[in-house]
């Protein structure tokens, strides 16, 4: 892999209060599963070969989350790297299962957290989680119930520091109020640019953004302009999406995530784009035209 770009071209990122420091640039595993997220991988070879090759590429941030599948993203990682490097932080999300026809559903009682809390670490091979994240549903949800259950999660040494996802400003100064947050994680990309302004108020925290869906998710980024600007730079229009994000805001890590190591070099290769001010005027630009 010597030859390969590094994840730590785009630099390192402490959670705040926290011993744990890592490569902007990290790995999203929920592609790992099946179409739509359910169900096992086609390949569960190169699966795990991607998950390998991540490590090799200096990945030490990777994203999962047991619903994924269900159970088959922490399934794969365990397989894969287990025994974890002494750097590599894994995080999780709680908050939502999937029943047998692959529905999304949204839970967060406490017994329900703490059961799915011990279901990522039992199949992780872990006695405590680096980060777990709360999943909310919306603006309307209260965050204040399921956030007690997630600091006495804390106080029980299961889970290390806890994040949130899918919260608005409002829920997550509720949030800190019961318990310290090191990363929010919302969607976000070069299209989905709601979160502007809770991004600057997290980087004068220094507390940690996360967007997921960074590439578009299941609907991938389709930009004229970004097409443009990608090709005038030689680079994928995946490359420009993740490098723009890189330098938006020192705050933000990335977790792009694939299922082929091809894909996955070339968002690693993100990690050494540096975008100059008049191409990332330009893409600040897609956004304000559309």
């Amino acid at each position: 892999m010597s030859d390969q770009i590094q994840a730590s071209a785009a630099g390192r990122f402490q959670f705040p209060g926290t011993d744990i420091v890592v490569n902007r640039m990290g790995y999203g595993a929920m592609q790992l599963a099946g179409p739509h997220v359910f169900g096992p991988p086609a390949d569960p070879d190169e699966a795990r070969a991607v998950l390998r090759e991540a490590i090799a590429l200096g990945v030490d941030h990777i994203d999962t989350s047991d619903f994924y599948g269900p159970h088959v993203t922490n399934t794969l990682i365990r397989e894969a790297l287990a025994p974890y490097p002494d750097d590599l932080t894994l995080v999780t999300k709680v908050g939502a299962w999937r029943d047998d026809a692959g529905n999304w559903n949204l839970r967060r009682d406490a017994d329900f957290l703490r059961r799915s809390v011990e279901d990522n670490l039992r199949r992780l091979g872990l006695a405590a989680m680096d980060v777990v994240n709360l999943r909310m549903g919306g603006p309307e949800d209260d965050i204040a119930a399921p956030m007690r259950a997630m600091k006495a999660l804390q106080d029980d040494g299961l889970v290390r520091h806890i994040g949130v996802s899918t919260v608005t400003a409002d829920q997550l100064r509720a949030a800190r109020d019961i318990a310290p947050i090191v990363c929010v994680q919302n969607h976000y990309n070069l299209v989905q640019r709601e979160d502007d302004a809770l991004i600057d108020t997290l980087a004068e925290a220094g507390i940690a953004y996360v967007p997921y869906f960074p590439l578009g998710g299941f609907w991938p980024i389709q930009m004229e302009g970004l097409t443009r600007i990608a090709e005038r730079l030689g680079r994928s229009k995946q490359q420009v999406a993740l490098a723009w994000l890189l330098q938006r805001s020192p705050n933000i890590l990335v977790i792009p995530g694939t299922s082929t190591r091809a894909h996955l070099r070339d968002n690693v290769a993100a990690a050494a784009l540096t975008l100059d001010d008049a191409t990332m005027a330009e893409l600040n630009g897609l956004h304000a035209a559309r």
